[in-house]
């Protein structure tokens, strides 16, 4: 094990709210290595009785809503208000070098140089919906750390915010006015999850055309969602009109939750959700590293590429060389 990234004493440098520890707690928890995938198991459990009492709230709109700047000012609220903000932003990798942008320290530049803020970028890799694999251990972290906001950044791209809403109490959706058609770039899905609601860059000329876009949003969610209408709001991360309603919002759905008895249920079905979508995770990358499947790997490809073999005859074929490599080493 690496120096500094003994799970014991990690985990006791992250319950004393060290910064350079929680670093370095998410690093071990982000990493791919086997020998600290086992490592980072160590480490949460002696962290989990110290998670579970935070606020956990996904945030996530169009391109261009602001979402960055919606937290940065949001968070910093929250810390005047008495807060500790933890973030986990979900940062886009490079389809072609796996690089990530990890440019939200800077978007969030006046909240990450909080004291009382942690902000981690957190790149997605190959992870199905552009959500980063270890995202649900990085929030932990932050919870066993001390800070009771948590809020996750999800990268805009649809499928993202299904996974996200699985990790959440709240999920609040930034939408913005657009001339022409108020619902433009909402995808239905995206609504049907939602929350909490938001009609962004609610300031000066603009305010108005907010007004009549939460307008609009409210009767559209009235048809698709007579039962359970999420609250549709204007706010301004410029100016910071708006955003104590917006939390309000927020806290008032998850008490919702609470007095329903829903909370605890919703969050037991999603540590049941994390538990498949880790053997998931685990059985789509011994497919892809197991002697058998690695031999023949870029032959079912390019038979699937050309259509000389249908992929799921290919499927079959490397869920039987995965089969038949396990039972060999059983």
């Amino acid at each position: 094990m690496a120096a500094g990234l003994d799970p014991e004493v990690l985990a006791r440098g992250v319950l004393a709210g060290n910064r350079r520890a929680v670093s370095r707690a998410i690093t071990l928890v982000e990493s791919m290595r086997s020998d600290r995938r086992e490592a980072a198991r160590r480490m949460l459990q002696e962290l989990m009785p110290h998670t579970g009492g935070a606020v956990r709230v996904g945030i996530s709109g169009v391109p261009g809503a602001g979402k960055s700047t919606t937290i940065d000012a949001l968070g910093r609220r929250l810390i005047d208000a008495g807060h500790r903000v933890g973030v986990v932003a979900v940062d886009p990798s490079s389809a072609r070098t796996g690089g990530s942008i990890l440019g939200d320290r800077t978007r969030m530049g006046e909240l990450a140089s909080r004291p009382e803020a942690f902000v981690r970028p957190s790149p997605t890799g190959d992870h199905l919906g552009g959500v980063a694999r270890a995202t649900r251990e990085s929030m932990l972290v932050l919870e066993a750390a001390g800070f009771d906001v948590i809020i996750v950044e999800t990268v805009g791209v649809g499928q993202s915010e299904v996974a996200v809403s699985g990790m959440v109490d709240t999920f609040l959706l930034l939408a913005l006015a657009r001339s022409g058609d108020q619902l433009q770039g909402i995808k239905r899905g995206i609504l049907e999850i939602a929350d909490v609601i938001t009609v962004n860059k609610a300031e000066g000329e603009h305010a108005p055309e907010a007004r009549v876009a939460a307008r609009d949003l409210r009767q559209a969610l009235h048809l698709m969602r007579p039962d359970d209408t999420p609250q549709v709001l204007t706010s301004s991360a410029l100016t910071g009109e708006g955003l104590d309603e917006v939390w309000q919002a927020v806290l008032d759905h998850r008490q919702a939750l609470v007095d329903a008895g829903r909370l605890e249920t919703r969050r037991a079905e999603q540590q049941q959700a994390w538990m498949w979508s880790l053997v998931d995770a685990e059985l789509r990358a011994a497919a892809r590293t197991t002697p058998s499947v690695r031999a023949r790997r870029r032959e079912w490809e390019a038979a699937v590429a050309d259509g000389s073999m249908p992929a799921t005859e290919a499927a079959e074929e490397i869920l039987a060389a995965l089969r038949s490599d396990w039972s060999r080493q059983a």
